[in-house]
């Protein structure tokens, strides 16, 4: 499947959101994930995400779907039976495994946006953090700090900045947001890392 494939209807660039398969334990989770759809067809955005129907997955897409948004799931199928699986709610491609979930993820976002969500959540947003670092690609990462759940990463980054593992230039590499307004017109105000020539994951061909 190419992105090509997926466009022509509205929201034709994707905003690929990484989030948890629970609700958590504070409603304020869900509303934000639903919100989040909201902003992101208002802004012009379709939604590539992780597939299930679960949790803040399951809200979010609803969500994009109900406002007529275009919603891409990419699900591993050992995790169908985890994540809860709908075709009705867009278009879902299963693929073998994570590996193969994130990189169609990212071949098909604009940009990143992480909403709250646990190990598989955190997991996703750092490796395409380091993408972004390394110039694998050049794209918006935006963090949606919900009800501050994400303020403990955001001062671990000053520390590691602090103690001179992660460079000063790389510290905003990932714009924290409080709300799903915020995030959304952060993704056209972002600006990119300096890019670092000769780097990417794709295969060279000598000349």
């Amino acid at each position: 499947m190419t992105t090509a494939a997926i466009n022509g209807s509205k929201g034709d660039s994707l905003a690929c959101v990484f989030c948890g398969s629970s609700d958590g334990n504070d409603p304020v989770y869900a509303e934000a994930a639903r919100e989040l759809g909201r902003e992101l067809v208002k802004g012009g955005y379709g939604l590539v995400y992780g597939g299930g129907t679960w949790g803040l997955m399951g809200h979010l897409a609803r969500s994009v779907h109900e406002s007529k948004g275009k919603v891409l799931g990419i699900m591993p199928r050992a995790l169908t039976r985890l994540e809860g699986f709908d075709d009705n709610l867009g278009e879902m491609v299963l693929v073998d495994n994570m590996h193969e979930r994130k990189s169609k993820m990212e071949q098909h976002a604009a940009a990143f946006i992480a909403l709250p969500g646990g190990f598989g959540t955190f997991e996703e947003l750092l490796e395409i953090i380091t993408w972004s670092t390394l110039s694998i690609h050049r794209k918006p990462v935006i963090v949606l700090d919900t009800n501050g759940y994400y303020s403990a990463l955001r001062e671990m980054v000053t520390k590691a900045v602090d103690a001179g593992f992660i460079s000063p230039g790389k510290k905003n590499v990932a714009v924290f947001c409080s709300t799903p307004a915020e995030a959304v017109a952060a993704i056209k105000d972002y600006t990119p890392l300096p890019e670092q020539p000769g780097l990417s994951w794709e295969p060279k061909v000598s000349a």
